[in-house]
């Protein structure tokens, strides 16, 4: 039975170092969701980033959470529960995570033991580019050209020379691209030339996502993975003979709990996995760290992007990032 559990949600601001920008817009803080689970001695907290391509506010995932706490209160839900009393999203994932943090406290067992995973290793995690001109996603990319995986944000006119010109100031990264939903059919064949010519390995949604159809009938010269044409288990379906791939983020699937089951249909389906973040704290990456042990690309840089992380980040050694430790979560 589901133990009476009090429930505390707050919402934050995390400056960007800089600007992150994107096929669809620049923004400069990370507007984050934290939930919080206490059953009187121990805590779980779990956190999310509303996204509003999804319809989703700050405000109403906050709201959404807050409403559960009448029956987290009752003893009326715990993990399980949740998957059917919210659907897929934000809110979900920061209660699935802080559900997971409070039963690793309360058992003494790490999350990973939980769920039946091995014991997590450091792993390579690429590092965003984000749009601008080729000039200034060209010293971008040189600052960063030790790195070993480079993730290139494109979506605009121009693209073909953004992409020569990361690949000239990073000769060594491998490079994978995201556009965003930023490219057209029209446009498509000749961006993932210029793509392939670069020597890019995976792109990331060209296409939107309600008019992707032409992925299954254009020649596809490297890996195209679906982003926002994906969410859960349900939608798997979906991209086959269009997409060789698919970015699983908790934000999307509602949670580490889905994310998992998710990641093994796709596999199933012979759909390479990518584990992926928004841009938040590493309260946000750890759980997807799990995640990402199974993954074939990993793009959990999120607080890299951040003027500051927690006290208790992740750490990040060059292009690793290690498990958390368990005063930050799991």
């Amino acid at each position: 039975m589901p133990l009476p559990l009090s429930l505390i949600v707050r919402t934050e601001r995390w400056p960007i170092a800089g600007s992150f920008a994107i096929s669809r817009g620049a923004k400069t803080e990370a507007e984050v969701v934290v939930a919080e689970l206490s059953d009187g001695r121990r805590r779980g907290r779990g956190e999310c980033v509303p996204y509003g391509r999804y319809g989703e506010t700050v405000r109403g995932v906050a709201d959404a959470i807050g409403a559960l706490g009448k029956a987290l209160a009752a003893g009326e839900l715990d993990r399980i529960a949740l998957q059917q009393a919210m659907p897929a999203g934000a809110a979900r994932n920061a209660l699935d995570c802080a559900f997971w943090d409070l039963e690793a406290k309360q058992s003494g067992t790490r999350v990973s033991a939980l769920a039946g995973l091995p014991q997590p290793r450091p792993l390579v995690t690429a590092l965003t580019i984000s749009l601008g001109s080729p000039q200034a996603m060209a010293e971008a990319a040189r600052a960063a050209s030790s790195r070993k995986l480079l993730k290139v944000k494109l979506g605009r006119d121009g693209d073909a020379e953004r992409i020569a010109a990361v690949r000239a100031a990073a000769p060594r990264a491998e490079l994978i691209v995201d556009a965003n939903e930023g490219w057209s059919e029209a446009n498509l064949a000749a961006n993932l030339a210029a793509c392939a010519a670069a020597g890019v390995t995976l792109v990331e949604q060209p296409l939107p996502a309600a008019d992707d159809g032409a992925l299954a009938h254009v020649v596809r010269p490297i890996a195209v993975c679906a982003d926002e044409s994906a969410h859960d288990r349900d939608s798997l379906a979906a991209l086959a003979g269009r997409y060789d791939a698919v970015n699983i983020k908790l934000d999307k699937t509602g949670g580490l709990t889905e994310a998992l089951a998710m990641a093994q249909e796709a596999r199933r389906r012979n759909l390479r996995v990518m584990a992926g973040c928004m841009v938040g704290t590493s309260l946000g990456m750890a759980p997807a760290i799990l995640l990402a042990q199974g993954a074939q690309v990993v793009d959990l840089d999120g607080p890299l992007l951040l003027a500051k992380d927690r006290p208790d980040g992740l750490r990040y050694d060059g292009s690793l990032v290690h498990p958390p430790e368990p005063g930050l979560w799991g």
